[in-house]
Order: C-alpha cells, then sequence, then structure tokens
C-alpha cells in the first residue's frame, strides 16, 4: 500500500471509531447513550489500535501531524514527505467523521442541542480559558510525541525498509498511551492531540448538511491546531537536548 494511502485509511479509520464512540456516548436514542468518559477514551484508544493495526506497516502510521512534525524535527522522517502525509492524515480524518455521521445520522436528527451534535465532530473546552485550554493541549501531546520519540531508533534511510511512527511503538502500547493522556488530561479539552483530527472533523460539521447544529467553533480552531504543534516542537527539542 502507498504510504500517504495508508495515512489516509488509518487515520479515518481512527476517526470513525473515535468519532462514532463519541456519537455512540451522547446523541440520543443510541444504545450507548450515557456511557460516560471511559467508555469515549477507550473507544478512542482502540479507534488508535486499528489505525495503527493497518497502516503502521505501511508509513508507520502517524496519523497526526504532531508525529509527522515531531518525527522530522528529530531527523527520524524526511521532511520531503511530511506534507503529503499531514494531507492525507487530514482527507481521512474528513472520510471517517463524515461516515460516523452518515452512521448516526437519525441520532443527529433527532437532538435538538447544538454542542451535542457538535462534540463528536471536533472539541472544545470544558471551561473556556484559551491559554489554559492551549496548555492542555501542548502538555498532552507533548506527553504523546515524547513516548513516540523515545520508541524510535529508525535512521531516515532506513525509511523505505521500516516505517516509523506510531507503529513503531507497536499498536498495543500506543492504544494504551492515548488512553492514558485521554484520562488524566482529557477533561480540559477534549484532548485533540492532533490537528488533522480536529481540523478535518471541523470543516466537515461546516459543510455537512447537519439539522440546527449551530456553530463550528472557528474561533477557538487555532488551540486544537496550534497546541499540538507546539508540544510536538517541545517534545523534539526535549529528546534533541537529552542527547538521544
Amino acid at each position: 500500500m502507498n504510504a500517504y494511502l495508508a495515512e489516509l485509511i488509518g487515520t479515518g479509520l481512527l476517526l470513525l471509531l473515535g468519532s462514532g464512540v463519541v456519537a455512540n456516548m451522547l446523541l440520543p436514542k443510541t444504545k450507548g447513550n450515557g456511557g460516560g468518559i471511559m467508555a469515549i477514551t477507550t473507544g478512542w484508544a482502540l479507534g488508535v489500535f486499528v489505525g495503527v493495526v493497518v497502516a503502521g506497516p505501511y508509513s508507520g502510521a502517524h496519523l497526526n501531524p504532531a508525529v509527522t512534525i515531531g518525527l522530522a524535527l528529530t531527523g527520524q522522517f524526511d521532511w520531503a514527505l511530511a506534507p503529503g502525509y499531514i494531507i492525507a492524515q487530514v482527507l481521512g480524518a474528513m472520510i471517517g467523521v463524515g461516515m460516523a455521521w452518515l452512521m448516526y445520522k437519525d441520532h443527529y436528527d433527532a437532538s435538538v442541542d447544538a454542542g451535542l451534535k457538535a462534540a463528536p465532530f471536533a472539541t472544545s473546552p470544558a471551561i473556556r480559558n484559551l491559554p489554559l485550554n492551549f496548555l492542555s493541549e501542548v502538555v498532552g501531546t507533548f506527553v504523546l510525541i515524547l513516548v513516540i520519540l523515545y520508541n524510535q531508533g529508525v535512521e531516515i534511510g532506513d525509511l523505505n525498509e521500516t516505517p516509523i511512527g506510531m507503529g513503531s511503538l507497536g499498536a498495543i502500547p500506543v492504544a494504551f498511551l492515548v488512553w492514558v493522556i485521554g484520562l488524566s488530561l482529557g477533561g480540559t479539552t477534549g484532548y485533540a492531540i492532533n490537528p488533522a483530527r480536529d481540523f478535518g472533523p471541523r470543516i466537515m460539521h461546516s459543510i455537512l448538511p447537519i439539522k440546527g447544529k449551530g456553530s463550528s467553533g472557528w474561533d477557538y480552531a487555532w488551540v486544537p491546531i496550534l497546541g499540538p504543534c507546539v508540544g510536538a516542537v517541545l517534545a523534539a527539542g526535549l529528546y534533541l537536548m537529552a542527547g538521544a
């Protein structure tokens, strides 16, 4: 499989399952309504597992521009490949969340709460405090990228033989990593920790014909886009300073 296609499919599966679990837990008249944070964080973690299993052998399973940036900054990934990876991730996220919306369309239509309709698409703060919301995304992504970086070890010249990314950590360990970040650090902003995961679905929320959907929250969108990028830069900087 082409690496870019692998990133698109892997990220699409991640968002299909991640958006799906949020819709299942929050939208009215679903079988899972009211499942709570444990179900949501578990669904996202296992969504990462599925995406890594599919994309890992072909692209390394970045599935996240912050991962791509972190690996490129530390010389473990070719910058020339980064734009294609990031575009594929955003497109995959759009396709995945669109499929989840279609599956749950009756339940979106049954809801009169614009906030609930937006939640399966993009993140929003529990308490709006932009500096602290931004910090939350920085810290959560910093943890994600630092752990991933310390589990690489493939030189850039070996990329075609051994793709690097979250797949190098392993599907099960990276699922646990995302799970603990969600449980421990996700209560403030919903832990986007992935610009593509938030940006692509926010676009879809804007363009899909969702009845009574309300605002797509573009005034907040910079937080889950820039916060993870800064977290990735800081993680890469610490990794390099430590002489890893």
